[in-house]
């Protein structure tokens, strides 16, 4: 289906044009009355921190306020509040799968919850540690579920029956990280997979380290790790990823860009291709591609929370 709606689409969100700043990075651009919004509102005191998109043109933003999901239309901007907020929760990175279901991080609450994307129903709840803890990001593959833990050198595992079949929490792992994705205070952020299902062994799982600057290359099964070769390239400061083929797009939050690497099949080299910038970002901490764009929220970590800070999803050509 949402293959479908994309390519429908696509001769719509054409209208869209890039530029190149006098500096060379590429800098998002659009004619006016383009059609689909470059920047789209979110609710005063909202702070998103992850995105994500799913089915058609619906979007999803957690609230790190209070563990809240924000419904969205690419298309239309408008949106509502479709998983209610909890005091004391939060919500950081978020993913959809191929059966609608919204994954959500639990951060700080070392969780994770999986919803209906279309009703905001929870389906499972997984509980994974206790503090310290902070459940960053999430990867789906057709083999299970990848979380990220900030605070320790572990991955979470919940893995996925037949059809895609939710466990129950008895069958979540802890798989322990060795080498550089161990490393102390390196703050695990980001993940993603180049596993398409392709094979038995599945793929490789890349995961960016906001602190060193480093991608590192881990062994789904073993938990063992190798830094990405980025030869003089520093992904400091880099939040979400998002892959698509070989092309893996770095948020790097405070520097206010998204840098564009072109992976090796082994995933063990990568090659900068370009940065991405705009004046709307304002310290974006995670994306997700719809088409020939990538929409990322401005999480703002630079501004101090009030309940009427204003907060915004971006939309960026690629």
């Amino acid at each position: 289906m949402r293959r479908l709606v994309t390519s429908i689409v696509l001769a719509l969100l054409a209208v869209g044009v890039g530029g190149v700043a006098a500096s060379g990075v590429a800098v998002a651009g659009d004619r006016p009355g383009g059609a689909f919004p470059e920047n789209i509102p979110l609710p005063n005191g909202w702070r998103p921190e992850g995105i994500a998109i799913g089915r058609g043109t619906n979007f999803y933003v957690g609230s790190l306020a209070d563990g809240a999901v924000w419904h969205g239309d690419l298309a239309t901007g408008k949106g509502s509040v479709l998983v209610p907020g909890t005091p004391g929760t939060a919500k950081t990175g978020m993913k959809v799968d191929r059966g609608n279901r919204l994954w959500a991080c639990g951060a700080g609450g070392g969780d994770a919850t999986v919803y209906d994307a279309a009703k905001g129903k929870v389906l499972a709840h997984y509980t994974f540690a206790t503090a310290p803890t902070f459940v960053n990001d999430v990867v789906v593959t057709p083999r299970a579920a990848f979380f990220t833990d900030s605070q320790r050198p572990v991955l979470y595992v919940v893995p996925l029956g037949h059809d895609g079949r939710l466990p129950a929490q008895s069958a979540v792992r802890t798989l322990a990280l060795t080498g550089p994705a161990a490393d102390a205070g390196a703050f695990n952020n980001g993940i993603v997979s180049t596993d398409r299902g392709s094979g038995p062994a599945g793929g490789r799982l890349v995961v960016v380290q906001s602190r060193t600057g480093r991608l590192v290359s881990i062994d789904p099964r073993t938990g063992a790790s190798a830094v990405v070769d980025l030869g003089v390239y520093s992904g400091l400061n880099g939040d979400g990823l998002v892959l698509r083929g070989q092309t893996l797009h770095v948020v790097r939050n405070q520097n206010n860009l998204v840098a564009v690497i072109r992976l090796t099949p082994a995933a063990d080299k990568g090659t900068l291709l370009r940065e991405l910038t705009s004046p709307l970002l304002r310290v974006p901490a995670t994306a997700a591609l719809f088409g020939p764009f990538l929409y990322l929220a401005d999480a703002r970590f630079d501004t101090p929370p009030t309940p009427t800070t204003d907060y915004n999803v971006v939309r960026l050509r690629t």
